[in-house]
């Protein structure tokens, strides 16, 4: 108690001190508004925070080697050790043709560097790896983000446009940005073809042509003059045409030289030989431009477009720069959206605040409001947080929940200066000491229930850490506001309370009418609901059981993440192996003309034609690309980009245009598949995404296979694919015992063959911004299925054989890859599930779940796992009801201390299942999915929803130490009326623009703005209802449990009563262990009553046991009452007869 003395004591000394020192508040307030406005231009902006998955990456070269090669002697070496490293998430593995890759993935917040040589020394501890396989080479992951794709295009030569992408990086470069990368430009290759006769005819090898060309190629550096005047360098660089065409590869005997022109042709390769751009019909280079996890996406993309308007004004006529897939326009618009509307939340605010309170109050206590969210700025800066529609959406929940603090403290500093006739000085202090109590819990169960988020992990963990952290923080600086600035303001407020001033009117006039309100209908509704508290709190579980119906009947749907979309739509196809690269034009032209079609339609009954931009390409894949593309020929590949108008300018999404446009599209006869798939932003993974895990590769395809042709019945899904692609043939040869007779070796062999087959570099140089280089290889005519046949290998002594005839050869066809998750082999099956109709979504997945994997399970003998948003959803809801869990606990613990009372707090939080009411119906009236959003709302509700329940019930314990409980309860309940109200309206209508925004950008927000506003709108109502109805409950309930235990005192002479009431207890408990405490502990019916439960019928045995448990708990109450009216009787008559 001396301890609790001393903080009370100290905490009044500091509530007083900067009361009347006006210096020393205002001084705080200025530190507090310069730190924010200091901050607030050097934070970053961007649409989402970053989300950063820690890894580490093992890559081993082993060249010649097949998948199963290198997932035997390489991978099942590396991955089993890194599994047994601290802080590892996963483990994921690829192993291709002559390529194993290992990534680790770490915990968020481990020490990286720890983790980079914890990797190094496992890999350095193993010795066992292949002999010809290279060192394995460990790289800490980088992050990158797109900030924007740069197109160049025009009527020009391809060339012409190069050089324009090469000035436009290196203007970016000098800008500091350096996460530029051309694409759509080959590096500059000149190509020696040699025919196998010409070799034969003329004695030579591939070697020996490519070492004569490499070596007039370079020239090599002799020093300098002893002087240092001058360097000597040998040789001339012979790079041209003309120049590597007399180049001598070989002198013969009789003085005859043999130049390349006599036995080879010189090609100079196309820059977009590989991956070639159009838009329509002219030629196009891309650059992408990306930033790192500091840097400013809006800065970046304002600096490249300053560049590529400077550069353009000088461009040939028709050659323009356009940036695409930007997203500071798109990051802009949604954060002046949540400014706009948080403007208005804050106009709502101030206006309800200037018709409760008089002028002055009002004014000081919305001053609050910028104070601390200024302030919060500040320290969101030094934290590290950015400008997001996360962290932004948090300081809008915040507008009313701010100034809370300032009401209560400010409308009690009213209320002593008006009705007590206290001073100004004095008023202000006393308020401040009055309600630190009452705020303080209130503000700390807030921030209890916030916490809760914190303990979510995974990417959305990360994704809506900006929410806890910010609100946090807010309430932080409004208690500091509300404490030790509010309370020195409102004394030189209070100064002139009894003033009259035109201003007051509106607050004059409202405040008579509710003062009326409050005294002739509120008081007596309050008495009312006392009076038949049991029928109203009965009401009150009928209405939350009817919102429960709404969710258990699908009314309200559940739809974890329907992620924002961003109007890109990617096209990606791959044509037949035996297709050319002029039948994968042919089908890239077709895409455009889809397109074109699909959006003239669009046009025609919208309006408005959807394109922005539209870029087609051949030689690659836009976006994320098919399976397996990395190991087909590039030329059978192509893609198309579809930028449409902003969300906002169509009333239709872009799942709706890429149905159309799927439809619309005539396959060529070569193609071997095209998909289809629309950009979203957010954390979450592919919406559709299963894991297979088997043991064999080959089942695990087939149930892949069968996968797909299952949810590709729904026009729904699009773009499934899976990550498991068939290998080439793969010839394997073995020499003949003839073969090594003739003096080959398997190495001599590989080497030959490798060197036919890929070629071999001659010489490499600068060129530019580019590395140029001469390759020597055989032409592609010599490399058709008859190789083996056609081929002639030269023997150590000269002569020429077939290859047939000193080799066997065997073929198999296998997979391109095999990929493991934590050892175990896995394929995954992706795709999308269109979110325009959250029924058909729900019916899919729920499809996917109870019918489709099980089936699949059975069939094929694998096991199955939901991955991608599932896997992630599954994560969220069980971290956030253990968040929720612990919020509950922390709440409970913080109450009890602070009303010094176990039961106090169940009636304060007996409040919380109500905001489900109206959280459940606002989304049922909006027609929005429940969604991970709500979610927060709720759990963000909880620590809400009971600050009004915390300060009625305080005050109803004050004054029931002066006059009776039910007349405190009433007196309280109209006392806190405008407060509560007023705490609640300004939360509510804080949100409610956002309730009302239309843009598309905003609507993945809208479920937690509507748990918030209805759940603490009706949550008001059920305040003001509920809690005065449990108090005066529990006003009942411990005069039963008083006369209970009197019933049971052996200083009364009631024995019958005393045995009635043991007795009734034992069966009560009796009931429990046989009924819930049996199933509990057994998941069984207890055996003595088996009968009555196959009697009712009921399946769930848990309903069972608890539907039991109520009705004997009732009956044998019902039983101990009947025979305690007898006995009761019993003993009154025996009174009576004594008495007489």
């Amino acid at each position: 108690m001396e301890f609790n003395r001393k903080i009370t004591s100290g905490l009044m000394g500091v509530l007083s001190y900067f009361t009347r020192h006006r210096t020393a508040a205002n001084l705080l307030l200025v530190i507090m508004i310069l730190g924010g406005l200091s901050a607030a231009p050097k934070m970053r902006s961007q649409f989402f925070p970053d989300i950063i998955v820690e890894m580490v990456s093992v890559h081993v070269v082993w060249t010649g080697a097949g998948p199963e090669e290198v997932d035997n002697a390489i991978v099942q070496l590396i991955e089993p050790a890194l599994l047994t490293l601290e802080g590892i998430e996963n483990t994921l593995s690829t192993s291709s043709q002559g390529y194993a890759r290992i990534r680790v993935n770490f915990q968020p917040g481990w020490d990286m560097a720890r983790a980079t040589e914890d990797v190094k020394a496992i890999i350095d501890g193993i010795s066992d790896f292949p002999e010809d396989a290279e060192e394995p080479k460990v790289r800490r992951g980088a992050w990158r983000d797109r900030v924007t794709d740069v197109v160049i295009t025009g009527p020009v030569s391809k060339n012409q446009l190069a050089l324009f992408a090469d000035e436009l990086v290196t203007r970016l470069f000098e800008e500091g940005i350096t996460g530029a990368i051309i694409r759509g430009v080959a590096s500059p290759e000149t190509i020696i073809e040699i025919k196998q006769v010409d070799l034969i005819k003329n004695d030579l090898t591939l070697q020996q042509i490519a070492k004569a060309i490499g070596e007039e190629a370079e020239t090599d550096p002799a020093g300098s003059m002893a002087s240092g005047a001058a360097r000597v360098r040998t040789g001339v660089e012979k790079r041209s045409f003309s120049e590597i065409a007399e180049v001598v590869v070989k002198s013969n005997a009789d003085g005859s030289k043999i130049r390349v022109s006599d036995i080879a042709s010189i090609n100079i390769q196309e820059i977009d030989r590989d991956r070639a751009y159009f838009v329509g019909k002219d030629p196009a280079i891309s650059v992408r431009v990306d930033r790192s996890d500091k840097g400013d996406a809006i800065s970046i993309q304002n600096s490249v477009e300053k560049i590529a308007e400077e550069m353009e004004a000088y461009l040939p006529t028709g050659t323009k720069i356009k940036l695409i897939r930007t997203r500071a326009e798109h990051i802009t618009k949604r954060i002046n959206l949540l400014v706009d509307n948080g403007l208005i939340g804050l106009a709502l605010v101030i206006g309800l605040l200037f018709l409760f309170l008089n002028a002055r109050t009002a004014f000081w206590v919305a001053m609050g409001i910028p104070a601390a969210l200024i302030a919060t700025i500040g320290i969101m800066y030094v934290a590290g947080l950015t400008i997001n529609m996360i962290s932004l959406f948090a300081l809008i929940i915040t507008l009313g929940i701010v100034v809370d603090d300032a009401i209560v403290v400010g409308e009690h500093a009213d209320f002593r200066a008006r009705n007590l006739g206290e001073g100004n000085i004095q008023a202000a202090e006393n308020a401040a000491v009055r309600m630190a109590p009452p705020v303080f819990s209130a503000t700390i169960t807030t921030i209890i229930a916030f916490s809760g988020l914190t303990l979510i992990s995974g990417r959305f963990g990360d994704f809506m850490a900006d929410i806890p952290f910010t609100v946090i923080v807010v309430l932080f600086a409004s208690l500091v506001e509300c404490f030790l600035i509010l309370p020195n303001h409102m004394s030189h407020a209070l100064k002139y309370i009894n003033e009259k001033k035109w201003y007051d009117v509106p607050s004059y006039i409202f405040n008579i009418g509710f003062a009326w309100f409050r005294k002739n209908i509120f008081k007596k509704i309050i008495r009312l609901i006392i009076k038949f508290r049991y029928p109203v709190l009965a009401l009150t579980f009928v209405i939350l059981a009817s919102q429960a119906v709404l969710f258990l009947n699908g009314s309200v749907q559940w739809r974890f993440f329907n992620a924002p979309e961003r109007g890109s739509i990617s096209g990606n196809f791959a044509m037949l192996p035996e297709a050319s690269r002029e039948d994968t034009l042919a089908m890239m032209i077709e895409l455009q003309r889809a397109t074109n079609d699909t959006a003239e339609a669009f046009e025609k009954e919208y309006g408005i034609n959807p394109l922005d931009f539209v870029m087609a390409e051949i030689g690659g894949n836009s976006g994320r690309a098919l399976s397996g593309t990395e190991y087909k020929d590039k030329d059978l590949l192509g893609a198309i980009s579809i930028e449409l108008i902003d969300a906002d300018l169509r009333p239709y999404s872009s799942y709706e245009f890429l149905s159309d446009l799927q439809s619309n599209v005539k396959n060529h006869p070569a193609l071997e598949t095209v998909s289809f798939r629309s950009w979203t932003s957010g954390p979450g993974g592919d919406s559709l995404s299963v894991q297979l895990f088997g043991a064999d590769s080959t089942i695990l395809k087939n149930a892949a296979e069968k996968l797909k042709n299952l949810v590709s019945i729904y026009p729904e899904v699009s773009a499934v694919e899976d990550d498991l692609a068939y290998d080439k043939e793969e010839l394997i040869l073995d020499l003949t015992p003839q073969g090594q007779a003739l003096g080959f070796t398997i190495d001599q062999l590989g080497a030959k063959l490798r060197h036919r087959l890929n070629g071999i570099t001659a010489a490499k140089y600068p060129l530019g911004s580019r590395t140029a280089k001469i390759t020597v290889q055989m032409p592609k005519e010599e490399l058709s299925a008859d190789f083996i046949e056609q081929t002639m290998l030269r023997t150590p002594k000269g002569k020429y054989v077939p290859m047939s005839d000193i080799v066997s050869v065997t073929s198999n066809i296998g997979f391109a890859t095999i990929k493991r998750e934590d050892g175990l082999r896995v394929i995954t099956v992706t795709g999308d599930i269109s979110e325009d109709d959250p029924d058909r979504a729900n019916f899919i997945t729920e499809q996917l779940k109870t019918n489709i994997l099980p089936q699949l399970e059975q069939d094929f003998q694998i096991k199955t796992k939901l991955s991608g948003l599932a896997e992630q959803e599954n994560t969220f809801l069980s971290d956030a009801l253990f968040g929720f869990g612990l919020c509950l606990l922390g709440i409970y613990l913080t109450l009890a201390w602070i009303f010094s009372s176990w039961a106090r707090p169940a009636v304060v939080m007996a409040i919380i299942p109500f905001g489900l009411v109206g959280a459940i119906y606002g989304h049922y009236v909006w027609e929005v999915p429940l969604s991970m959003f709500s979610v927060i709302g709720l759990i963000g509700m909880t620590g809400i929803i009971i600050n009004d329940s915390i300060v009625l019930v305080s005050t109803v314990d004050g004054y029931a130490k002066d006059r009776g409980f039910i007349q405190a309860i009433i007196d309280g309940a109209c006392d806190r009326l405008r407060p509560v109200m007023l705490t609640t309206l300004t939360t509510v209508l804080g949100m409610t623009p956002l309730l009302f925004e239309k843009s598309q950008g905003a609507q993945f927000l809208k479920p937690t703005v509507i748990t918030l506003v209805y759940g603490l709108g009706f949550g008001m109502i059920i305040v003001l209802i509920v809690v005065p109805s449990l108090l005066a409950m529990q006003l009942d309930i411990s005069r039963q449990i008083k006369a209970f235990k009197s019933s049971i005192s052996f200083k009364h002479r009631a024995f019958g009563l005393r045995f009635l009431s043991i007795i009734s207890g034992l069966l009560i408990v009796t009931s429990f262990i046989l009924t819930i405490g049996w199933v509990i502990l057994t998941g069984n019916v207890h055996p003595i009553i088996q009968e009555y439960s196959q009697i009712l019928n009921i399946g769930n045995v848990h309903i069972w046991g608890l539907i039991t448990y109520i009705s004997l708990t009732i009956t044998i109450i019902l039983v101990a009452y009947i025979l305690n009216i007898f006995l009761f009787k019993s003993r009154f008559k025996e009174i009576l007869t004594r008495h007489k």
